[in-house]
């Protein structure tokens, strides 16, 4: 099936009681029993639900994937991953990661006895300079959160294969509309379905995605023993999401390849980046990598620029009116953000410095308004610097 008839339709089907179309919320904790240990493939609704199940194989097969599982938030799904490594473990990291994710390993890992290699991954002789005894895994974000940046997967699978390496993609800014890692050779992609997937600022989630049975039995031990499970509720409103996420991908790249032309013209910004613009470092690559389902290079609604300090980034934050200042990412509303303050804060100023976050960096999120009244109220923002 095409890419639009799996959101649809994948996982799906009418129900076996009344013929309803759409995947009941199957709203309970427990289920009856026929006999002790006998059941209907459902014991406990930690362990199985079949709104969950119906979300888990959407998302597989809008990634190509043969086992999906959903976890109460992309953070929930990371912690997953790292159930696949143990203390004495090293792992080489996008070091441009998300913030949460940066938090998590660092922070939270480390006192397990796992060992991080922060890296520029987009440029590919740093993996094999970061490539230790212990090297068990490697974790990719591409493109980067906020800086844009692309790495070069199908070169990083070859790479981690012939070292028997794990490599895992964070797939969030792309979704499987505009990239699919496990194609590129990925043994395992997550995304925070809180954005582009479902798409409608509402719900938080997370999915890990894999072609590995061995991995898939772990991490399926993993989601019953720890329990970072989504509500049924929460799944029901992702699955209704998914169904036009083509649609919403689509109006997002859009409309953010008009507002990248409007700003890289502006006076008042140093610096856009985006991976459509030739300007681009990695531009080439991303036209080979990320490709919609029909092979069409896609760029997605993430455009970041450089306001040349945090006080002209500030007047600019505080003066659109359609733009909402906010966290958060790939809503149908435009969004934002001040990754310095905001989503990046929990990353030491040093480390910003070295991997070039500044202070005036700005990143936003576009959403499937008219990009006409976007660069608008960007216009009259961007006048009052």
């Amino acid at each position: 099936m095409d890419f639009a008839t799996k959101a649809i339709h994948a996982g799906q089907h009418p129900d076996s009681d009344c013929g309803a179309i759409i995947t009941p919320i199957y709203q309970t904790s427990t289920y009856v029993q026929q006999s002790p240990g006998v059941n209907k493939g459902y014991e406990y609704g930690r362990t199985a639900n079949p709104t969950r199940e119906a979300l888990e194989k959407n998302l597989a097969a809008l990634e190509n994937g043969k086992f999906g599982f959903a976890f109460s938030s992309g953070m929930a799904a990371t912690s997953a991953v790292m159930g696949l490594v143990k203390q004495g473990d090293h792992v080489i990291v996008t070091e441009n990661v998300y913030g949460g994710t940066y938090r998590y390993f660092q922070r939270v890992m480390t006192d397990y006895g796992l060992d991080f290699s922060f890296v520029d991954t987009s440029k590919f002789e740093n993996l094999e300079a970061a490539l230790k005894p212990n090297t068990r895994m490697v974790f990719v974000e591409t493109p980067t959160n906020p800086l844009l940046k692309i790495s070069d997967l199908s070169k990083i699978a070859k790479f981690c294969r012939s070292r028997d390496l794990l490599l895992v993609v964070d797939n969030t800014f792309l979704s499987p509309y505009f990239q699919r890692p496990l194609d590129l050779g990925a043994d395992i992609v997550v995304h925070s379905t809180t954005k582009f997937i479902n798409g409608h600022s509402d719900v938080i989630g997370g999915i890990f995605v894999t072609n590995n049975e061995k991995v898939a039995e772990r991490i399926k031990f993993l989601q019953n023993a720890v329990g970072a499970v989504p509500s049924p509720f929460d799944c029901w409103l992702i699955l209704r999401a998914t169904k036009t996420l083509h649609l919403r991908m689509q109006q997002h790249n859009r409309n953010a390849m008009e507002i990248v032309e409007f700003l890289a013209k502006n006076n008042k910004i140093e610096k856009v980046i985006y991976p459509g613009l030739p300007s681009h470092p990695q531009h080439e690559l991303a036209k080979r990598q990320q490709l919609d389902p029909d092979g069409r290079p896609g760029f997605g609604g993430m455009i970041s620029f450089e306001m040349g300090s945090f006080e002209r980034g500030k007047i600019l934050l505080e003066s659109v009116r359609l733009f909402a200042l906010a966290e958060s990412l790939g809503g149908v509303e435009s969004l934002i953000s001040h990754p310095a303050s905001m989503t990046h804060a929990s990353v030491p100023p040093e480390e910003r410095r070295r991997i070039g976050l500044t202070d005036g960096l700005v990143r936003i999120s576009v959403g499937v308004e008219s990009a006409r009244d976007l660069i608008q109220d960007l216009k009259q923002a961007l006048e009052k610097v």
